[in-house]
């Protein structure tokens, strides 16, 4: 973003003006086939970043878990006449960067290239070949699922992985949320290459994808990108909606055992879904909670005056549907249960009581005043309109983030988070030594 504009905004930053202008202008339409497209045109440094993200992350694995990240994996393996090894060699030559990425919700592919054209054409054609032409030869179908099951290997090593896993499983359970992202070692050992083909074919689509384009072209050039790009995609179909999240019944407590030092813990439930009107009270009320680092409560009781963990900390994760919130930390096993009741205690104070004004006012000036470092690079940038396309939220949903920050109130963070949290109802998973 114009660093003159950002030197205005660090220096008043509870300006709400200076907010709207630091907000970069998304342009948004459609290419003929059906791609939603975003565009924010910025013209400091030469370059141009590029993002298919698709509705085809591991909540659409169905019978298969782990089916979206391996085939997420194989499209930089080799696209039209060129195998993985030419192909990377190839994106080499053009000094570009080129990436894949999957989550629960999203699958994307993702180009960085100098804007010039002898750089970009090359780079942006290689990208085209990726999205209409992938190869899925055998053999790096077979080396992805080695990869894949050493993957489950690790994760099965580290008490962490596993905490994150059995917490998924146990607020979600037969939802598409509550399956591992990698899958089995069972699921991934029957995947075929028309497993791979037929869900590519399916979710790989243009009506079933946004496009992000940030960067040093015009609106002209964005649109022709965007064009080229999407013409040799299937228009196919915009993949159904996810089943509705199923709220707690009751409290629950999950146990696993693991020789690790020290024992990990989550507690939370489902706690909301992108779009939701309550997004901004629990934004700012968690990072009072225990998203703010230092100076969060949770940081505070456990860690400061009682010593309990190294860090610990509370997100929400706003999905396509509800998705968590958690609170995590790690203690020394001696300590497990007084750590598991001082996060109670402060959670469920904070959920009856709400915030005070004071601690309400310090959030939401450290919210707005880090607001310009969240926009100020265009791989940042590039960030928030892959969400923004994704989850098909409000154009100016940059430009209004300071204000709606700015006009949260003490009950609106209290009856937010009276809504969406029951600390009654909450799973509490412990990773470590089990006497």
């Amino acid at each position: 973003m114009k660093t003159f504009l950002l030197r205005i905004f660090l220096s008043a930053p509870f300006c709400l003006s200076c907010a709207v202008q630091a907000a970069p202008e998304i342009h948004h339409w459609l290419t003929d086939n059906g791609a939603r497209v975003y565009f924010v045109e910025a013209s400091e440094i030469p370059i141009l970043d590029v993002r298919f993200v698709f509705d085809a992350g591991s909540s659409r694995d169905g019978a298969k878990p782990g089916l979206a990240q391996l085939v997420n994996g194989l499209l930089g393996e080799g696209a039209g006449e060129l195998n993985a090894n030419a192909f990377n060699e190839r994106v080499a030559d053009t000094g570009a960067m080129f990436s894949t990425g999957a989550r629960r919700d999203m699958a994307w592919v993702s180009l960085r290239t100098l804007v010039e054209k002898k750089y970009s054409t090359p780079a942006l054609a290689l990208m085209e070949s990726v999205l209409s032409r992938p190869r899925f030869d055998a053999e790096a179908v077979q080396r992805r699922k080695a990869n894949t099951l050493i993957g489950i290997q690790r994760e099965q090593q580290s008490p962490s992985a596993i905490a994150s896993k059995t917490f998924y499983k146990a607020i979600y359970d037969m939802h598409p949320y509550g399956a591992s992202m990698l899958g089995t070692k069972e699921s991934v050992k029957e995947f075929t290459r028309e497993d791979i083909k037929n869900f590519y074919k399916h979710y790989y689509v243009a009506k079933n994808a946004s496009i992000a384009i940030v960067g040093s072209v015009t609106l002209e050039r964005a649109t022709e990108i965007a064009s080229s790009l999407s013409k040799g995609i299937n228009d196919g179909e915009s993949a159904p909606p996810l089943p509705a999240v199923g709220m707690l019944s009751e409290a629950s407590i999950k146990y696993v055992e693991f020789p690790s030092i020290q024992s990990h813990i989550k507690f939370g439930q489902p706690g909301i879904k992108r779009g939701d009107p309550d997004y901004f009270p629990l934004l700012i009320g968690n990072h009072i909670l225990g998203g703010g680092g230092l100076v969060s409560i949770l940081f505070d009781e456990i860690r400061e005056k009682r010593g309990l963990s190294y860090s610990v900390n509370s997100y929400f994760t706003p999905m396509a549907e509800i998705g968590p919130f958690a609170a995590s930390l790690q203690t020394d096993y001696s300590q497990v249960n007084e750590a598991i009741a001082v996060l109670r205690e402060e959670i469920n104070n904070f959920v009856v009581n709400g915030p005070t004004s004071k601690a309400l006012g310090a959030a939401k000036k450290n919210l707005i005043g880090g607001f310009p470092l969240r926009i100020a690079s265009n791989s940042k940038v590039l960030e928030y309109l892959s969400m923004i396309g994704f989850y098909r939220l409000p154009l100016d949903y940059l430009t209004t983030f300071p204000h709606q920050v700015a006009a949260v109130s003490v009950d609106d963070v209290r009856s937010a988070f009276q809504r969406h949290l029951n600390p009654e109802k909450m799973v509490l998973v412990v990773v470590g030594r089990v006497d």
